[in-house]
């Protein structure tokens, strides 16, 4: 079940971007809410994927859609003729 918020992520992301820069565009502030309620959800249900899966950590990660993501999102597009 895709959340609003995890919509609103999916929206948001264009090629690959850096967790700080989608945080920005959504105009969110803590960390802490937006990796619980909107990354770690949209990695589990394969909407989304690291660049760097090997290093989490990684200063130089950044997240892309997935194949998965993509049909979710046109659908999302579709549903709200975008």
């Amino acid at each position: 079940e895709v959340t609003p918020e995890v919509e609103k992520m999916l929206m948001a992301i264009t090629g690959e971007m850096t967790r700080r820069e989608i945080q920005k565009k959504l105009e969110l502030k803590d960390e802490k809410h937006f990796r619980e309620f909107y990354q770690q959800v949209a990695v589990k249900l394969g909407l989304i994927e690291m660049t760097i899966p090997d290093k989490p950590q990684s200063r130089l990660q950044k997240y892309r859609l997935t194949a998965t993501g993509e049909k979710v999102l046109k659908e999302l597009k579709k549903g709200k003729n975008v």
